[in-house]
């Protein structure tokens, strides 16, 4: 089996001949001890850490960095100048509390996200081929636009799609593009295939932005048999984190950039294994470094050898951590079993939960509630062309209903 693309491009990045867990632990320590050196001098969030840590494993010492911390003060983490930087990213994303975050990039920055884009891409995507792109595209610097890079330098064609079309748009672009790959958000590819009946070109998917449940993914694979590549990432760690290999067994994290820990509720370590939050420290990022930064993501370390061969750590599936009642995750892998259903949306009201469901097909009110497992109130409606789907972007429980 060929070895993940993720542990080459590690070598040409880091003009090493051969990756080994003692020459990446290297480059990690290095890399760590230089960023701690560069926060102590920029007299910014992270002064008061130890300028020289004299093993990885004493960064279980330093303290955590909060989302909540970053929303309230970003220019504190921020240790090149307002001139070096290329890209901004501002606002809340779902299911955030308290101020917006504001994450800064350089232009080397982006150069590595789209070189490990072109790494992860590359596992399904042949010259040649086209690959609709269903993620925003925000100018030059943008997801869609780095993605539609990283895609040109594999020799392959972008179709630019974007977000923000409805059901019938999307097919037009398919009907007329003929792509064979497609990157975007997990449940609007699981929607569209529904609408198109599965007679679309599409072969092969790579899905990110948004947590897959295992249910999803289950319905997903009825499309893409042994052909879904889901990547993990953040814009905390440079939109891009890890890859999955032709393997299929878990993500290839982008370990030269990233040191990520797994930790409990109050904060220990956790073997590999074991799942609990993800905590990531950017050691890669030249902008807006962050130390043991606690993601609100759920994962595992995968304990046993890759069959790929590959040298990097691998991340087991993800799931937002959610302290509510209500998990929007668990309901898209008991909702999403229904192949009649297309999309559906979630609100939170004060008398319970309401639901609209888009359906082709028959299925009853009883058959969603039951699948639902709590009170609400549900509505049902057909699936028509002109239709958008419910969620631009990250699922989530709404303030209010579609019109």
């Amino acid at each position: 089996m060929k070895k993940t693309n993720l542990d080459e491009w590690i070598c040409e990045t880091e003009h090493v001949p051969e990756l080994t867990r003692k020459t990446l632990e290297a480059i990690q320590l290095k890399r760590l001890n230089l960023l701690l050196e560069r926060a102590r001098n920029t007299k910014g969030h992270y002064e008061n850490l130890p300028q020289k840590l004299n093993d990885l494993d004493e960064l279980k010492n330093l303290p955590f960095t909060t989302a909540q911390m970053l929303g309230a003060n970003p220019g504190r983490y921020l240790l090149t100048s307002q001139a070096e930087v290329a890209r901004v990213i501002s606002g809340a994303t779902s299911g955030t509390t308290g101020p917006a975050k504001r994450v800064f990039y350089t232009q080397t920055d982006t150069e590595h996200t789209v070189g490990l884009f072109q790494a992860g891409i590359g596992e399904m995507a042949q010259p040649g081929e086209k690959v609709f792109i269903a993620m925003p595209f925000s100018g030059p610097f943008g997801l869609g636009d780095l993605i539609a890079k990283a895609v040109e330098r594999l020799n392959a064609i972008p179709v630019r799609a974007g977000i923000g079309l409805t059901w019938d748009q999307q097919k037009q672009i398919l009907d007329r593009e003929q792509p064979e790959n497609y990157i975007g958000f997990p449940v609007p590819l699981l929607g569209l295939a529904r609408f198109c009946g599965g007679t679309f070109p599409l072969k092969r998917a790579l899905v990110s932005g948004d947590a897959c449940p295992e249910g999803v993914m289950a319905e997903l694979e009825r499309f893409f048999p042994g052909e879904t590549y889901p990547h993990y990432g953040s814009r905390e760690m440079g939109l891009g984190g890890a890859v999955t290999c032709p393997a299929h067994a878990g993500m290839h994290l982008r370990e030269n950039h990233v040191l990520a820990e797994i930790v409990d509720g109050d904060g220990n370590p956790l073997p590999d294994g074991q799942w609990g939050e993800l905590v990531i420290t950017t050691i890669g990022m030249e902008a807006m470094p962050l130390i043991r930064y606690r993601t609100g993501d759920r994962t595992r370390f995968l304990a046993e050898a890759c069959p790929c061969g590959g040298v990097t750590r691998r991340l087991d599936r993800i799931s937002r951590m959610c302290p509510g009642a209500v998990d929007m995750e668990q309901l898209d892998s008991r909702m999403f079993r229904f192949p009649q259903i297309v999309d559906y949306c979630v609100t939170g009201m004060e008398d319970g939960l309401r639901v609209r469901v888009s359906v082709i097909g028959a299925v009853t009110k009883k058959e969603i509630l039951d699948a639902l497992q709590t009170d609400a109130h549900v509505q049902i409606v057909p699936c028509g062309p002109g239709d958008l789907p419910f969620y631009p972007g990250k699922r989530y429980i709404r303030q209010a209903l579609p019109e």
